[in-house]
């Protein structure tokens, strides 16, 4: 497995798993490229990813290896506090630490940047999540009524104090 900044060219392949993960924000490819835009012309963003060499036989085309998206996050910089925009974690990859790990990566960089905390939201439903964020030493700090659609579903807010 190989932990490291995302690239362009692994927009696709974030599709393809957001797709795969009901529970994960869906945005569209237009969202994802402008994650890659000049430094300066926005918000400082963290976008890593977790991918893992697949066997050729897994590979349509039948040559080689070829890269496999297990998981990855996307979040920004909003001084003097960070918000986790995205996490999402490949099904079958689950329960194997990767989403910690991420959030791990995530953390790191919050504080080189000393900020004084993090912050997220998700779906009241989504049970994995809200008990890796816990295990994280996140706190609920409230609720977002209706925050969802499709289908509509409130939002639990949490927060993690870096200082």
């Amino acid at each position: 497995m190989n932990l490291r900044l995302a690239t362009v060219a692994d927009i696709p392949l974030m599709i393809d798993l957001e797709r795969a993960c009901p529970a994960a924000p869906h945005w569209t490819e237009s969202q994802y490229r402008e994650l890659f835009q000049a430094a300066g012309s926005g918000p400082e963003r963290l976008v890593v990813v977790v991918k893992k060499e697949l066997p050729a036989a897994s590979v349509h085309t039948g040559t080689g290896a070829a890269p496999g998206l297990l998981g990855f996050l996307v979040a920004r910089h909003l001084a003097p506090e960070w918000e986790l925009e995205n996490l999402v974690v490949a099904p079958a990859a689950r329960r194997h630490g990767l989403g910690g790990q991420l959030l791990e990566a995530w953390l790191a960089r919050a504080r080189e940047t000393d900020s004084e905390a993090v912050f997220l939201e998700v779906r009241e439903s989504n049970a994995t999540a809200r008990n890796l964020y816990e295990k994280a030493g996140f706190q609920q700090t409230g609720r977002r009524r209706g925050y969802y659609t499709d289908p509509p579903e409130d939002a639990i807010l949490y927060r993690r104090s870096l200082v």
